[in-house]
């Protein structure tokens, strides 16, 4: 029969166990190397994500449908860009497109209102011309600050091979082209005492130039778009600096004979 000393002391070694396996269930963090420490970094690095990556993951109504109509404007520029190259559809049309090309460049306006001012002997064709140059160049300082802005490329299907160009003809945004068609359009139907065929012509040009600029691939739909408001608008510009002989003396003194 057992004694009650080596009864005690079982009991006594059995709760030491029980006390040693609590201790060791309390104690802190596991150690290092244990499993669920070595799954605290993946879940420590569940950061959230920026604010421009959420931006891009959930794009606004507005982006959505900015990038469709571009990418309609770049698919529709480039079917339409018939005469772009010799082997396009229409290549054979080619030189005629850049002829029309020509016909509204700004350096052929600028150089016949010029001469027309320096040979004019009215007074009142005088005021007609000054004005006209005016315009002209507030044309070109403003598609140049647009362009520069803007910073848009041309076409892929462009070919390089335009009449007189300078730094920022490299871009796109607006068609120089059509800016100048417009504001010119606008100006002659104006100022310039033309039977209707003749309006009508004018009105013709207008529009054949800008869209020469899509068949020949030199801009995309929206570039020749803007260029036509803005002309548009351009010309409310002058007429509400219009140059006179009240309001600008020294100019037609400069240019009296």
């Amino acid at each position: 029969m057992p004694s009650p000393r080596s009864s005690r002391e079982r009991r006594a070694g059995g709760s030491g166990g029980r006390l040693e396996f609590l201790s060791l269930s309390q104690r802190g963090p596991a150690a290092p190397d244990s499993p669920s420490r070595r799954r605290e970094p993946a879940g420590a690095a569940a950061a959230p994500l920026p604010e421009e990556d959420c931006m891009k993951l959930n794009p606004s109504f507005v982006g959505i449908a900015l990038s469709s109509l571009l990418a309609i404007d770049l698919w529709a520029s480039k079917r339409l860009g018939v005469c772009a190259g010799e082997g396009s559809a229409w290549g054979s049309a080619r030189p005629l497109m850049k002829v029309i090309e020509v016909s509204g460049h700004g350096i052929p306006w600028l150089l016949g209102t010029f001469y027309g001012l320096c040979q004019s002997d009215s007074s009142a064709a005088r005021e007609v011309l000054l004005n006209l140059l005016f315009a002209l160049l507030l044309d070109l300082v403003m598609v140049a600050v647009v362009k520069g802005l803007v910073k848009r490329p041309r076409p892929t299907h462009n070919k390089m091979d335009m009449f007189v160009t300078i730094s920022v003809d490299k871009y796109s945004f607006p068609s120089g082209h059509a800016t100048r068609a417009a504001l010119v359009c606008r100006f002659v139907l104006r100022h310039l005492v033309l039977a209707v065929p003749l309006r009508v012509l004018v009105v013709l040009w207008a529009l054949i130039v800008s869209i020469s600029r899509v068949m020949l691939g030199r801009h995309n739909m929206t570039d020749v778009l803007f260029g036509l408001l803005l002309g548009y608008a351009l010309y409310g510009v002058v007429e509400h600096c219009w140059l006179s002989p009240a309001t600008a003396p020294a100019l037609f003194a400069l240019w009296s004979h």
